[in-house]
């Protein structure tokens, strides 16, 4: 679910779907406001969001691997490596 709520930095249009025709002539577009599935655009909406909550929770991203996050708390290191949409 986490792609059906990811914000587009850029705009996206699409025919309607099939069997959709709410006041829709053919040559008309619909514009998307958030990410779908298949959308190439939706790991990269997914990814923006989910660096910008981790970074409001006190992570660090690496300048060397964008996909590892850490924080540091006393003699403590929490590390948190993203792979695809999952979490290691």
């Amino acid at each position: 679910t986490a792609f059906l709520h990811g914000d587009l930095q850029e705009e996206v249009y699409m025919e309607a779907p099939p069997g959709y025709s709410h006041d829709f002539e053919p040559s008309q577009r619909c514009r998307l406001l958030k990410a779908l599935y298949g959308l190439k655009q939706s790991p990269r909406a997914w990814f923006g969001r989910f660096t910008m909550t981790m970074k409001k929770y006190g992570y660090n991203q690496s300048n060397s691997d964008h996909t590892l996050f850490f924080k540091r708390r006393e003699k403590l290191v929490t590390c948190l490596i993203i792979y695809v949409d999952d979490m290691l």
